[in-house]
């Protein structure tokens, strides 16, 4: 059989193929079929077992690198439960988290230590998730400490890079406590805080749900273009599909424990199929057309550039 000798332009077609190929089959952060119950309270005595309740049902789910996912739903459809999992903060009972492909659950030592530094979480709680007797400059500087061995310093100067970074000049914020700050201002802070160890992937927990609507707003946009200039990938989870048509590349929606629906943004807004995203829906505030997104404006501007 005669060989098939490729040109210079269609071996390097065929390895840049390869290479797109390789990147989505290459998932940054996978959920496998997971599944987590918990004991309920009051049940169970002497001669009987305590009943559980499933949070979260046989979920599947893929974070590539730079996509924002939005994980959609009402409280207690699990949601929160399944970004825990991600996060290597709860166990699944059944399934596999991956984290670039290895079992989360049987890392250890430095394989650990970069899924620490690598997947990093913000909460809804911004009062709650700092420590009110540290200043932001401490609650910032712990990270880079921890997780990238930076001397003070270092990162002294790396505290005020993330603070600028996310619209705090550095000498009004550094010596604040927490108390001092407003929301939003404390919602940036921990933005810089998950910054702070460079992360490849932010679980970003109802971020803004905490927030009054103009600064929620705020909020978003900077995600965004932290997201842009940093290729992060972002997991959002929200009841607020706002937030979905604001950042989402993809949406997966969940009720009971499963994901009833999932594809992009758009199909999923414009062209639901189940009857609990329909729902959803249809009870959510119709937006102003005559606003611009902020993801339409985050393309609009790299269009522009």
């Amino acid at each position: 059989m005669t060989g098939h000798t490729m040109t210079p332009d269609a071996l390097a077609a065929s390895t840049a193929a390869e290479d797109r190929t390789s990147t989505i089959a290459a998932p940054l952060l996978e959920a496998r079929a997971v599944g987590r119950s918990f004991a309920q309270r009051g049940t169970g005595g002497l001669w009987r077992a305590r009943q559980t309740q499933l949070a979260v049902d046989g979920v599947s789910m893929q974070i590539h690198p730079g996509e924002v996912v939005a994980l959609v739903g009402e409280s207690g459809s699990g949601k929160t439960t399944l970004g825990r999992m991600l996060l290597g903060l709860t166990a699944p009972s059944s399934g596999q988290v991956l984290f670039r492909g290895e079992d989360v659950a049987g890392l250890r030592g430095e394989a650990w230590q970069r899924f620490r530094r690598e997947v990093q979480v913000v909460f809804q709680d911004t009062g709650g998730s700092l420590n009110p007797r540290h200043t932001i400059g401490q609650s910032v500087a712990l990270p880079l400490r921890h997780n990238r061995g930076l001397d003070a310093a270092a990162s002294a100067r790396e505290v005020d890079a993330l603070l600028e970074q996310v619209g705090l000049p550095p000498a009004h914020f550094r010596h604040r406590l927490p108390h001092e700050l407003s929301g939003g201002q404390r919602q940036r802070v921990g933005i810089a805080r998950a910054l702070a160890s460079q992360p490849a992937v932010i679980v970003a927990d109802e971020p803004v749900s905490a927030l009054d609507v103009s600064i929620r707003a705020q909020i978003l946009r900077l995600m965004a273009e932290l997201q842009r200039e940093r290729g992060l990938a972002y997991l959002f989870i929200t009841h607020d599909l706002g937030v979905v048509r604001a950042l989402a590349d993809r949406v997966l929606v969940m009720t009971g424990g499963r994901v009833v629906e999932s594809g992009s943004a758009d199909e999923v807004l414009e062209r639901p199929q189940h009857a609990y995203t329909q729902r959803l829906l249809a009870a959510t505030p119709v937006p102003d057309p005559g606003r611009q997104s902020v993801r339409e404006a985050s393309t609009t501007q790299r269009l522009n550039a």
